[in-house]
Order: structure tokens, then sequence, then C-alpha cells
């Protein structure tokens, strides 16, 4: 089995950036955010649960989940964000475990923007954050997924400040230049895990 590394970032920080460059480098990647998407998927017990608790306000013609709605009421209300992670953490940890066991070569990343905040640094035996201003991820994800400014401070809200989160870290991946610095980063970092691993 690969070894275990965490990548982390906050919303905006360009996880998906990172992880497709060091995917470039034949690494596999397991992402959190989509193996959150698998356990409410149509048909899942999870989906059911959610449309019973929240109701029909949150569901697509298409009888998917509209995560847009869900996350305006989410963000707004603590102990709705809390009731339906609660409902989703336990699978979406078991559904990790199985992507990371099939998961082949010297290392595999674990991608995951809660990875400190979730307890799931317990399953990696490096991690790596990328770190990048508050400004930089409130522009990005407002011309990235069309939301206000306010709904991107309250998801800030509920993750750890950069700071906090490359205290936790292994190591550091500034993301605050061009992509091409960016790729020599990763590169660099890759080859150094590498001789770690030998």
């Amino acid at each position: 089995m690969a070894v275990i590394v965490g990548l982390t970032g906050g919303i905006g920080s360009g996880k998906t950036t990172v992880a497709n460059a060091f995917a470039k480098l034949g690494v596999q990647y397991v992402d959190a955010d989509l193996v959150a998407r698998k356990v409410v998927e149509p048909g899942s017990a999870c989906l059911a649960a959610i449309f019973e608790h929240f109701g029909e306000s949150i569901r697509t013609p298409t009888g998917e989940l509209d995560r847009a709605a869900l996350r305006k009421i989410i963000f707004q209300e603590d102990k709705e964000r809390e009731w339906l992670e609660q409902l989703t953490h336990p699978a979406i940890r078991e559904q990790l475990k199985r992507e990371l066991a099939a998961c082949s070569g010297q290392y595999c990343l674990l991608v995951h923007p809660l990875l400190f905040e979730k307890g799931h640094e317990a399953l990696c035996q490096w991690t790596i954050a990328i770190s990048v201003t508050p400004e930089q991820q409130i522009e990005r994800v407002m011309q990235r997924d069309q939301n206000n400014q306010q709904q991107v401070k309250n998801i800030l809200a509920t993750q750890l400040s950069d700071i906090e989160r490359c205290a936790k870290a292994d190591f550091i991946i500034k993301n605050t230049g061009t992509a091409d610095e960016l790729n020599d980063k990763v590169l660099s970092l890759h080859n150094m895990l590498q001789l770690q691993l030998v």
C-alpha cells in the first residue's frame, strides 16, 4: 500500500491545481470533495436523509442535491451544519479509506480541505499545507463560484486560518506566484518525498 500524504488548504487555495501538478508527476490522489459528492449521489442513504431533514427546496428537478441551496443554509446555521457533518462524515471517512487502499506508487495524496479540522491527518504519514492570503482566497472563490464576499467569509470562518494550518503541516507550498513557480515547488517537494521513502 502506498504511503499517504495529506494535502490541505482552505477554500480557494488551489488544492486541485496542486494535486493535478503532482498527478502529472505520476502521483495518484484521492479528493475528499469528490468523495463527499459520491456519498450523497441519488439513491444514497445520506441523500435520502438530507432531503427528509431539509425538505424539497434543496432537491434539483433531476433529483440531485442542490449544493448552492444547501450551502446557504449550513453556513448560516451552525446547528444545521453540525447535523449534516454527523450524517455524512462517517460515510466519507470509510469511502476515503477504501479509495486510499486502492492507490499504488511510492505515495499517494489525500486532498482534503478539512484535513486537520476533521482529524484525518491521522491517516497520513506526512501533511502538506497550501498557503495563500485570505484576500486571494476570497477573490478566487467569488470568481469561481459566484459567491458573494460575506458567504466566502462565512465558509472561511469554519476553517483553520492559514497560520494555524501551516503550523500543523510537515511541508508548506506557497501558492502566491505564477503557475510555473507552483509547478517548480511541487516538483521539488515530490523529489524530497521520494528521497524520504527510499
